[in-house]
């Protein structure tokens, strides 16, 4: 089965209370463009990261605001700031570092919740009953093109609410050859 992939690059997801420390008392969140992922948004609004060793501009916050802050980076992003994130899912933070944000009204020093995000598929249910997987198996993705490459440890993500499309960072993206042009990828059920 194919699937589409998506490349995920750096961003954050903000709680409620961070969010009006980064942006002021009451703001929300204005919408720039819809993600594939049903009521997920790309906003319009960005943040710097800044760690030990360096800084990151320009990071996309993803809404809607979350019941605590994540920010997602890649290996290199993570170099780049000095920084050590495990690979995770999204929303298990324990043992995470943290990462200093910096918006236009404030700054929070996250204590913990930068991750390298575990490449997953989001699939609703009748398609992941269809091919026979289910939330949380792991299953392979081989892609095509220049740089043939086979994603294995896929993370299966089910959900009623999900369209089907494999998630990946820029590093992963970079290494395989995706693009706009080039970005399917072929579901290995072993």
């Amino acid at each position: 089965m194919q699937v589409p992939i998506e490349i995920s690059a750096r961003h954050a997801h903000l709680s409620k209370p961070d969010l009006e420390i980064l942006f002021g008392p009451g703001f929300e969140l204005t919408k720039f463009r819809d993600l594939s992922q049903t009521g997920q948004f790309a906003a319009n609004e960005i943040v710097k990261l800044v760690g030990p060793r360096g800084e990151v501009d320009k990071v996309r916050i993803l809404g809607p605001v979350r019941a605590q802050t994540q920010v997602e980076v890649s290996e290199t992003e993570a170099r780049t700031l000095g920084i050590n994130p495990p690979v995770k899912d999204s929303g298990n933070l324990e043992n995470t570092p943290g990462i200093k944000i910096v918006g236009p009204k404030g700054e929070v020093d996250l204590k913990q919740g930068v991750i390298l995000a575990l490449r997953h598929i989001h699939i609703d249910p009748e398609t992941a009953a269809k091919i026979k997987v289910k939330n949380g198996d792991r299953i392979k993705v081989d892609t095509s093109g220049t740089r043939d490459l086979l994603f294995e440890n896929v993370l299966v993500r089910v959900d009623p609410s999900f369209k089907l499309a494999m998630h990946i960072d820029t590093d992963e993206a970079n290494a395989a050859g995706i693009d706009a042009d080039n970005n399917m990828g072929e579901i290995i059920i072993s």
